[in-house]
């Protein structure tokens, strides 16, 4: 499947601010853009004013890096939004936060979504009851993720777990730390989805 593998700093430098892509380390003065507040590349400093559609396009790019979505697929989950009753955009972050991988971000067991993508990915989960190794499998309300039994002492989860405190748990989410068990509850609206992104300008951008 294909990802994006080169380095994840870059990503938030190039947005011009913190996307936390890489978990906890996006909290300490080791962070990419603490270090160099500006876009990188040779001409990054110098970078002008940026046109409506270079507008319309960081937001995309924003979003895209955030979930860790390449650009065929976000542009099919935008497809899929676009044909359901409701505001395209919100729908759209909605989907995404329907995302195997993005829940189990949500609940702690991973420090990033690419953690989480890798977790999703190497079979460590069951959606009620069952084995489910792929990320962009959509969540519905009432779905309950666990670790596996034998997979609960995987030291990335149980660091993870320790530290996911500060993050918060979002309202659509319910988390027994015990039982490694969480149950998405409802999806949420756009007032719940904390996220620094203007849906409308991707709207707009993929409507001319």
């Amino acid at each position: 499947m294909a990802r994006y593998t080169g380095p994840l700093c870059r990503l938030c430098r190039r947005e011009g601010e913190k996307l936390f892509l890489k978990g906890t380390r996006c909290y300490t003065e080791k962070c990419g853009i603490e270090r160099r507040k500006y876009a990188p590349g040779q001409h990054g400093q110098g970078r002008g004013k940026l046109s409506d559609y270079g507008i319309q396009l960081r937001e995309k790019q924003k979003v895209r890096r955030i979930y860790g979505i390449l650009e065929r697929q976000f542009r099919l989950y935008f497809e899929r939004a676009a044909r359901m009753k409701g505001v395209t955009g919100e729908i759209l972050l909605q989907l995404l936060e329907r995302r195997l991988d993005s829940a189990v971000y949500r609940m702690g067991f991973a420090a990033n979504r690419r953690e989480a993508r890798q977790l999703v990915n190497h079979g460590l989960f069951m959606v009620n009851g069952r084995s489910v190794d792929i990320p962009s499998f959509l969540l519905k309300p009432g779905d309950a993720v666990e670790v596996r039994e034998k997979s609960r002492e995987c030291s990335t989860i149980t660091e993870s777990l320790a530290v996911a405190e500060h993050r918060g748990l979002p309202a659509w989410i319910e988390f027994d730390a015990k039982a490694m068990k969480g149950t998405f509850i409802r999806v949420p609206s756009r007032e719940e989805i904390q996220l620094p992104v203007q849906e409308q300008l991707i709207v707009e951008l993929y409507s001319k």
